[in-house]
Protein backbone atom coordinates (compact mmCIF):
# COMPACT_ATOMS: atom_id res chain seq x y z
CA UNK A 1 0.00 0.00 0.00
CA UNK A 2 2.63 2.57 0.66
CA UNK A 3 4.35 2.06 -2.83
CA UNK A 4 1.06 2.45 -4.14
CA UNK A 5 0.96 6.15 -2.14
CA UNK A 6 4.84 6.98 -3.55
CA UNK A 7 3.84 5.98 -7.18
CA UNK A 8 0.86 8.42 -7.47
CA UNK A 9 2.66 10.89 -5.25
CA UNK A 10 5.69 10.86 -8.11
CA UNK A 11 3.11 11.22 -10.31
CA UNK A 12 1.37 14.36 -9.02
CA UNK A 13 4.70 15.61 -8.95
CA UNK A 14 5.37 15.13 -12.27
CA UNK A 15 1.85 16.61 -13.11
CA UNK A 16 2.58 19.86 -11.31
CA UNK A 17 6.04 19.53 -13.14
CA UNK A 18 4.46 19.63 -16.22
CA UNK A 19 3.04 23.08 -14.96
CA UNK A 20 6.30 24.81 -15.64
CA UNK A 21 5.41 24.90 -19.10
CA UNK A 22 2.51 26.76 -18.89
CA UNK A 23 4.27 29.66 -16.52
CA UNK A 24 3.07 28.30 -13.34
CA UNK A 25 5.40 27.64 -10.33
CA UNK A 26 5.51 23.85 -11.11
CA UNK A 27 9.05 23.48 -9.03
CA UNK A 28 7.76 25.71 -6.29
CA UNK A 29 4.31 23.78 -6.05
CA UNK A 30 6.61 20.21 -5.80
CA UNK A 31 8.61 21.78 -2.89
CA UNK A 32 5.98 22.28 -1.04
CA UNK A 33 4.15 18.67 -1.78
CA UNK A 34 7.74 17.44 -0.50
CA UNK A 35 7.60 19.36 2.54
CA UNK A 36 3.95 18.21 3.09
CA UNK A 37 5.54 14.17 2.14
CA UNK A 38 7.80 14.64 5.12
CA UNK A 39 5.34 16.38 7.43
CA UNK A 40 3.34 13.34 7.22
CA UNK A 41 5.92 10.54 7.01
CA UNK A 42 8.63 11.56 9.47
CA UNK A 43 10.25 8.70 8.87
CA UNK A 44 11.69 9.73 5.42
CA UNK A 45 15.70 10.31 5.51
CA UNK A 46 14.93 13.59 3.74
CA UNK A 47 16.78 16.40 6.24
CA UNK A 48 17.66 19.94 5.98
CA UNK A 49 20.16 20.07 3.78
CA UNK A 50 18.18 18.17 1.24
CA UNK A 51 15.53 20.65 1.60
CA UNK A 52 17.98 23.40 1.30
CA UNK A 53 18.92 21.85 -1.29
CA UNK A 54 15.59 21.25 -3.14
CA UNK A 55 15.04 25.08 -2.04
CA UNK A 56 18.10 26.00 -4.16
CA UNK A 57 17.74 24.21 -7.37
CA UNK A 58 13.97 25.86 -7.30
CA UNK A 59 15.13 29.36 -7.24
CA UNK A 60 18.20 28.54 -8.96
CA UNK A 61 15.66 27.49 -11.47
CA UNK A 62 13.40 31.19 -11.11
CA UNK A 63 16.45 33.48 -11.55
CA UNK A 64 17.70 31.24 -14.73
CA UNK A 65 14.05 31.78 -16.41
CA UNK A 66 14.19 35.53 -15.59
CA UNK A 67 17.54 36.53 -16.49
CA UNK A 68 17.94 34.25 -19.74
CA UNK A 69 15.28 36.43 -21.07
CA UNK A 70 17.01 39.65 -20.10
CA UNK A 71 20.23 38.00 -21.40
CA UNK A 72 18.67 37.16 -24.47
CA UNK A 73 17.88 40.57 -24.92
CA UNK A 74 21.07 42.33 -23.90
CA UNK A 75 23.11 40.26 -25.97
CA UNK A 76 21.42 41.15 -29.40
CA UNK A 77 20.83 45.11 -28.53
CA UNK A 78 18.08 45.14 -26.03
CA UNK A 79 17.51 48.03 -23.70
CA UNK A 80 16.30 48.21 -20.23
CA UNK A 81 12.93 48.87 -21.42
CA UNK A 82 12.71 46.00 -24.13
CA UNK A 83 13.65 43.71 -21.69
CA UNK A 84 11.13 44.31 -18.78
CA UNK A 85 8.34 44.82 -21.84
CA UNK A 86 9.27 41.09 -23.16
CA UNK A 87 8.62 40.16 -19.97
CA UNK A 88 5.54 41.23 -19.23
CA UNK A 89 4.78 40.65 -22.31
CA UNK A 90 5.94 36.33 -21.65
CA UNK A 91 3.83 37.08 -18.70
CA UNK A 92 0.38 38.06 -20.30
CA UNK A 93 1.40 36.33 -23.54
CA UNK A 94 1.08 32.61 -20.98
CA UNK A 95 -2.58 33.73 -19.69
CA UNK A 96 -3.43 34.69 -23.53
CA UNK A 97 -2.48 32.02 -24.74
CA UNK A 98 -3.74 29.23 -22.09
CA UNK A 99 -6.98 28.40 -23.44
CA UNK A 100 -5.62 26.95 -26.89
CA UNK A 101 -4.07 23.68 -28.06
CA UNK A 102 -5.25 22.18 -25.07
CA UNK A 103 -3.23 25.10 -22.81
CA UNK A 104 0.13 24.28 -24.52
CA UNK A 105 -0.74 27.92 -26.08
CA UNK A 106 0.63 29.43 -22.92
CA UNK A 107 3.87 28.13 -24.16
CA UNK A 108 3.70 29.54 -27.32
CA UNK A 109 1.65 32.47 -25.71
CA UNK A 110 4.86 33.46 -23.24
CA UNK A 111 7.12 32.79 -26.28
CA UNK A 112 5.60 35.28 -28.71
CA UNK A 113 4.54 37.43 -25.82
CA UNK A 114 8.33 37.75 -24.98
CA UNK A 115 9.03 38.90 -28.70
CA UNK A 116 5.93 41.14 -28.96
CA UNK A 117 6.68 42.69 -25.84
CA UNK A 118 10.25 43.54 -26.79
CA UNK A 119 9.59 44.33 -30.18
CA UNK A 120 7.12 46.93 -29.34
CA UNK A 121 9.14 48.57 -26.84
CA UNK A 122 12.31 48.41 -28.65
CA UNK A 123 10.47 50.21 -31.53
CA UNK A 124 8.82 52.81 -29.12
CA UNK A 125 12.34 53.88 -28.12
CA UNK A 126 13.16 55.10 -31.67
CA UNK A 127 15.01 51.80 -32.55
CA UNK A 128 15.29 50.54 -36.35
CA UNK A 129 12.99 47.99 -37.19
CA UNK A 130 16.22 45.22 -37.52
CA UNK A 131 17.89 46.63 -33.68
CA UNK A 132 14.27 45.64 -32.90
CA UNK A 133 13.85 42.90 -34.30
CA UNK A 134 17.42 41.52 -33.27
CA UNK A 135 16.77 42.27 -29.42
CA UNK A 136 13.30 40.87 -29.71
CA UNK A 137 14.92 37.96 -31.36
CA UNK A 138 17.07 37.38 -28.58
CA UNK A 139 14.32 37.72 -26.01
CA UNK A 140 12.39 35.02 -27.33
CA UNK A 141 15.09 32.76 -27.38
CA UNK A 142 16.19 33.90 -23.88
CA UNK A 143 12.75 32.94 -23.11
CA UNK A 144 12.84 29.67 -24.70
CA UNK A 145 16.49 28.77 -23.09
CA UNK A 146 14.50 29.65 -19.46
CA UNK A 147 11.87 27.58 -20.02
CA UNK A 148 14.18 24.31 -20.59
CA UNK A 149 16.53 25.28 -17.53
CA UNK A 150 13.61 25.82 -15.18
CA UNK A 151 11.78 22.36 -16.80
CA UNK A 152 15.53 20.67 -16.39
CA UNK A 153 16.12 21.76 -13.16
CA UNK A 154 12.55 20.92 -11.83
CA UNK A 155 13.23 17.45 -13.14
CA UNK A 156 16.15 17.23 -11.13
CA UNK A 157 14.36 17.93 -8.06
CA UNK A 158 11.89 15.49 -8.62
CA UNK A 159 14.88 12.81 -9.32
CA UNK A 160 16.25 13.53 -6.33
CA UNK A 161 12.89 13.12 -4.42
CA UNK A 162 12.20 9.72 -5.46
CA UNK A 163 14.79 7.91 -3.43
CA UNK A 164 13.33 9.86 -0.49
CA UNK A 165 9.64 9.63 -1.37
CA UNK A 166 10.19 5.92 -2.23
CA UNK A 167 9.20 3.38 0.82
Amino acid sequence: MAELGAVLFILFMLLCWASNFFNLPGNWINFLLLALWKWTHPDITAGWIFFIGIFILAFLAELIEFFSQIWGSRKYGGTNKGSWAAFFGAFFGAILGAPFFLGVGAILGAIAGAFAGSLIAELLDRRTWFEAFQASKGAMWGKVLGIIAKAGLGMLMITLSISKIWP
